[in-house]
């Protein structure tokens, strides 16, 4: 098996609801629906033998909207040898995406930490509760939304450190 009928087999599958193909370094990348994230992952696990989650994370696009939150998986088959990346995207306003967890044990951690971080709702998880931050923060670190430092300030410029 190889990238290219690869590509074909989830174009059988799941026809045009997959879109955004591209190939870089070899490493195969489309996205799918938010709400199809659960049957893809499954297909590649079952069908596919994509039985390793590498990693899974969120990306935050302030000026995309409706799909300002992006959940990234990247998904291995020992066997082939083949890596493949997939992207589901969510509107700030409901980051609800189902939860990888029925599938990869593994992902358990690697949402929590998504949650903790991006704010991204992973539907079903068992416990999704923050993992790295303290409970009582009130927002989430790695999302654009903070305001950008003072550029005025005197303590920052490079004379203060003679250069």
């Amino acid at each position: 098996m190889n990238n290219e009928i690869l590509k074909q087999h989830l174009e059988e599958k799941f026809g045009e609801q997959l879109t955004e193909w591209e190939e870089q370094y070899g490493l195969l990348t489309f996205r799918a629906p938010a709400d199809m994230n659960l049957k893809v992952l499954q297909y590649l696990y079952e069908d596919r033998g994509f039985t390793f989650l590498t990693d899974l994370t969120g990306i935050h696009y302030p000026t995309r909207k409706d799909e300002e939150l992006c959940v990234v998986y990247h998904l291995h088959n020992l066997v082939a040898n083949i890596r493949l990346r997939f992207k589901v995207h969510v509107p700030v306003e409901k980051p609800d995406v189902f939860t990888a967890t029925k599938v990869f044990s593994g992902a358990n951690w690697m949402e929590r930490e998504t949650y903790d971080f991006f704010g991204i709702n992973f539907v079903g998880h068992p416990n999704l509760i923050r993992i790295l931050n303290v409970d009582e923060m009130d927002y989430f670190p790695m999302r654009k939304e903070y305001k950008m430092e003072d550029p005025t300030r005197r303590d920052k410029d490079d004379e203060m450190f003679g250069r």
